[in-house]
């Protein structure tokens, strides 16, 4: 009798290990995430924590309902072609606003490509309608050595400079930067202490409120970026916008505002302690930078509260004032030369640059400068960049 039950549970025991092969064999078929981490695609209901895993995105339409926050170890792959809307947000339901965040020690991944590109949009085609792209990392900062993110609470900051944030390329962000209130607004993209070994190419913030793309600190590179502003009822901030100690690269960067908006650049240090480390000193490469010569902050580049930064092939179109740099350190950094632009053509720039020490005293920065007329800035001037066809909007 006793080797009978033995016998039937040995036999339970190989069917249940065969079913569990089974079941496992077809995870491995299937793109969504592992059962495990918790989190359920809902084309309809986007929305949650991702905390373990990898969750993929594939074709079609998703509706973004609320935040969507990848946590750390967790992943978010978005294939070509995906669409993701924010759904509209009633009045005042700040716990509800839609946004995607990506944690420190989390990844991303948006495959699309040029003839496929991914977009993050509105159901309410208006700058603001939802919140935007927040990026979190481990790259240095000059904050502290970690902070809390101006939206969506999410730490950010470190030690690793070539900390590792995923990759996005040929992603359009359209209608973006919800407002909380006038010290707390979402960008097009945010990058909080990303490191230099996140991938950044190909990305355009369409019609947003608020900058298009804003760096807090980090190491990140970002390679063919537009910013394109038209509304006059919902007028937006900076074009690109950068503070808190980025050390990165740009290249290829593109930007035109024909309403009554703010810069085309605004750049700090840490208005804090100005000489924080470490200091705000990207490199950008090929940069055109087009205004409407109107409105209160008509400056396309203001460089401030002890920022350096080396500038090479720009052209500034239709601005009241080039350059614009004030307080003692950044007068201090155009004479040293660390804070440089070479290769700038003007056009239709009333005022090619004007400087103020910290006791508001003005100084001449003219130095800032060297001038060449045929720069390309972009890569084609004021004119649409090659490198731009096919998967943006607004240009044409």
């Amino acid at each position: 009798m006793e080797m009978k039950k033995t016998f039937r549970w040995m036999m339970g025991a190989t069917a249940l290990a065969v079913a569990v092969a089974v079941t496992s064999c077809s995870d491995d078929d299937d793109p969504q995430p592992d059962p495990d981490n918790g989190f359920v695609v809902n084309r309809d209901d986007l929305k949650g924590e991702i905390t373990s895993g990898e969750v993929v995105l594939e074709e079609g339409t998703y509706k973004l309902t609320g935040a969507l926050v990848v946590k750390e170890n967790a992943k978010l792959v978005i294939k070509p072609g995906v669409i993701v809307e924010a759904t509209a947000l009633p009045a005042n339901q700040f716990a509800a606003v839609r946004y995607i965040g990506i944690s420190r020690g989390a990844q991303i991944d948006v495959q699309g490509t040029a003839a496929n590109p991914v977009v993050f949009t509105a159901a309410e085609k208006k700058p603001g309608a939802w919140g935007g792209l927040v990026l979190c990392g481990a790259a240095p900062i000059n904050k502290g050595e970690t902070a809390q993110s101006e939206v969506g609470d999410l730490a950010y900051g470190g030690t690793n400079a070539s900390d590792n944030s995923g990759s996005i390329k040929y992603l359009r962000i359209e209608y973006s930067g919800y407002s909380y209130n006038d010290e707390k607004e979402f960008n097009g993209v945010s990058f909080f202490g990303v490191g230099s070994a996140t991938v950044i190419e190909n990305i355009q913030v369409h019609e947003g409120s608020d900058d298009g793309f804003e760096w807090f600190g980090g190491t990140v590179n970002a390679k063919n970026l537009v910013v394109t502003n038209y509304s006059t009822e919902f007028v937006g901030d900076d074009l690109f916008d950068w503070t808190e100690g980025w050390t990165g690269s740009g290249e290829n960067w593109y930007g035109i505002r024909t309403n009554d908006g703010n810069r085309g650049i605004e750049a700090d240090n840490n208005s804090n302690n100005h000489l924080a480390t470490p200091v705000s000193n990207p490199t950008i490469k090929n940069l055109t930078l087009i205004g409407n010569g109107a409105g209160g902050e008509n400056h396309a580049i203001k460089l401030r509260v002890g920022t350096k930064g080396m500038f090479d092939n720009v052209v500034l179109s239709n601005w009241g004032t080039g350059f614009d740099v004030e307080h003692d350190e950044g007068i201090l950094f155009v004479g040293d030369g660390s804070l440089k632009a070479t290769g700038v053509k003007f056009d239709n720039v009333t005022k090619l640059s004007t400087g103020k020490n910290t006791a508001g005293t003005s100084v001449d920065i003219s130095a800032l400068f060297t001038e060449n007329t045929n720069a390309t800035g972009a890569g084609a001037g004021t004119a649409k960049p090659e490198w731009a066809g096919g998967w943006t909007v607004g240009l044409d």
